[in-house]
């Protein structure tokens, strides 16, 4: 199988990409084909654009942000929330705590638990 001039082009535009650090945005311009699909599968961006440039930002529903030197998070819609909020777990224990009679000093109730777990 022979490759063609357009295919070298669009390899050595991803290996372009792809040799330098992350951009924050990709921009494609053509067709819905296996083209779009290998550029976009072999390359690793921020948002992209196909057949425009920009607007990805101005899309409030679609997270905005790059991957490693070229920025890391979502900026917009739910994901910024997401990225921007810093939930903080909180367990609080109930009166009854199974895991104590689990641990030194055992007593009797222990010792009850275990033998009516074990038959």
């Amino acid at each position: 199988m022979t490759t063609s001039t357009h295919d070298r082009d669009i390899d050595d535009a991803i290996d372009y990409v792809n040799a330098r650090p992350r951009p924050l945005a990709l921009y494609y311009f053509g067709d819905n084909g296996p083209e779009r699909r290998r550029v976009l599968g072999r390359t690793t961006s921020g948002n992209v654009t196909v057949n425009g440039t920009l607007m990805h930002v101005a899309q409030d529903d679609l997270p905005f942000g790059g991957v490693g030197a070229s920025g890391m998070g979502k900026y917009h819609g739910i994901e910024g929330f997401r990225t921007l909020s810093h939930p903080k777990g909180i367990y609080v224990q109930g009166r009854w705590n199974a895991t104590r009679m689990l641990r030194a000093p055992f007593n009797t109730r222990t010792e009850t638990l275990l033998n009516f777990l074990l038959r």
